[in-house]
């Protein structure tokens, strides 16, 4: 394999490239974009730097080994910073909670919740480095192309009851219910409902525990410019504003790939980090595989969608930590009403991201640069006019902010935006606007989730959300890790 294309530029895609490169094999990057990142895509307004997200990164481990394969370290492009604590938890009541790895201040902060949970939290932290070591460690970066996989891992699967949600598993542990929701948020981060998605994903609590929670200095865009640089470094070339068109294939072979502007190139294989419906209806179009696996696409479930508000404000907030999680009156309702009934809540919970608590130069002197994300339905299940709901969430969610952490914010913004489940669909061809392409649960998790190399078209491979094992950055840049090591054992 001399001569492959990568569809997009994602984190997933970024990372496959860097190990294909370091590893010889001339690499090029297609992007659609203006600029590299894919869902890690920046704006720069007025003085102030908005990273689109993922704003949080885990595992750094796992990004500096894509420096190593050459004898490189990440630190020639990028800085990451430690965040403390981790997320700031808070709820309409007033109570605070920060998550964080310091023994000491968790335990006093469980024990004020319930001072009985110290112990269960306790045998949540073994169970979750259970989870980590055989869901994580051993399959993270596994391909799994056939069924015979699946039953390989099933005995570890089911020993950590595998098909019990998060929060059902939390609840085993812990008597709290502020502590069950602290201790089962996560997996709104990588797209799934803690109500419904596999216990496995409790390993993200001992990712964190032990690797911490770091910010690329700069931003989330720093993160991605370090990867571009690098992979520029070893050779690689990045195509940007040039959507791809066409996988072109011949019998069971892609051979080549086709863009908006009328450039093609030959290929020995095509990855796609492109969303997954995107990729088999739109870009396999003329595959009449890919049409069988696209309808069976069609049926599956996709997570949620986000609205992000980004908004500039005078005045720095030192009280405000990096992340901050703003806890609605309700939760299991909330979830309900997000995942299964496709309603637009009057209540919701924030994600609140403040960068420039960690790194104050993303705003103008004096001001501040924040985001507040609410999970919504995706298009699918609540199909409106996003320019007509838009303005009104983005006002009940700015108010929520100021009736909770800045009263005065109003009078405060410089510049604000919002991004849409709309925006989604549009800029990143994401089906049905969903944030974090399929729903991480366990009947579209390793085996039955999108294949790191396709079924029936050989030297097609895929990286990203998508595929296994899924959202999040360890996720999707495991997943470079899989398909890599599928490519060139190729």
């Amino acid at each position: 394999m001399k001569n492959v294309a990568v569809i997009g530029a994602g984190f997933g895609g970024l990372a496959l490239a860097i190990r294909l490169q370091s590893a010889g094999i001339q690499t090029t990057i297609i992007e659609s974009r203006d600029k590299p990142g894919g869902r890690a895509y920046y704006w720069e307004r007025d003085g102030f730097t908005f990273d689109g997200g993922p704003t949080v990164i885990t595992d750094p481990a796992c990004l500096e080994e894509l420096w190593q394969l050459t004898g490189h370290h990440m630190a020639e492009d990028v800085q990451l910073e430690p965040v403390s604590p981790f997320y700031r938890l808070n709820w309409a009541d007033g109570t605070n909670f920060d998550y964080t790895n310091d023994d000491a201040l968790l335990r006093a902060q469980i024990e004020r919740l319930h001072p009985g949970d110290w112990a269960g939290y306790q045998k949540f932290l073994e169970y979750s480095a259970g989870v980590f070591r055989e869901g994580y460690e051993k399959l993270g970066h596994v391909a799994f192309l056939d069924f015979a996989s699946m039953i390989k891992a099933a005995p570890a699967l089911a020993k950590y009851q595998a098909w019990r949600s998060v929060y059902s598993i939390v609840s085993g542990f812990v008597k709290s219910e502020k502590l069950r929701e602290a201790l089962s948020f996560h997996t709104l981060l990588v797209g799934g409902n803690p109500m419904t998605t596999s216990a496995i994903y409790a390993l993200i609590h001992k990712l964190e525990r032990d690797g911490g929670v770091w910010f690329a200095r700069g931003g989330t865009n720093r993160l991605v410019a370090g990867m571009v640089a690098h992979f520029e470094r070893l050779g690689g070339t990045l195509r940007l504003g040039d959507p791809v068109t066409a996988i072109e294939t011949l019998g069971d072979r892609a051979t080549g790939v086709a863009t908006r502007s009328g450039w093609r190139m030959d290929v020995d294989a095509v990855a796609a980090n492109s969303d997954i419906m995107h990729t088999y209806r739109d870009l396999l179009s003329d595959s009449r595989s890919a049409q069988r696996t696209r309808a069976r696409l069609e049926r599956k479930s996709y997570s949620p969608s986000l609205f992000v508000v980004h908004f500039g404000i005078k005045g720095s907030w030192p009280g405000i930590p990096h992340h901050m999680i703003l806890f609605g009156p309700r939760y299991k309702g909330l979830l309900s009403d997000i995942y299964d009934h496709g309603v637009l809540s009057e209540d919701f919970s924030l994600y609140l991201h403040h960068p420039t608590v960690t790194d104050p130069a993303l705003a103008p002197e004096g001001h501040s640069t924040f985001y507040a994300l609410a999970p919504v339905p995706h298009r699918g299940k609540f199909p409106v006019d996003w320019a007509e709901i838009g303005p009104i969430l983005e006002k009940r969610i700015l108010d929520e902010v100021g009736r909770r952490l800045i009263p005065d914010i109003h009078d405060r913004i410089v510049t604000k935006f919002s991004y849409a489940p709309s925006d989604f669909e549009t800029d990143l061809n994401a089906h049905l606007g969903s944030a974090f392409s399929l729903e991480p649960v366990l009947t579209q998790s390793a085996y039955f989730r999108v294949h790191n190399r396709d079924d029936a078209i050989p030297n097609l491979f895929f990286v990203g959300a998508g595929t296994h094992p899924g959202a999040g950055i360890p996720g999707v840049v495991g997943s470079a890790k899989a398909t890599a090591r599928l490519m060139l054992e190729g």
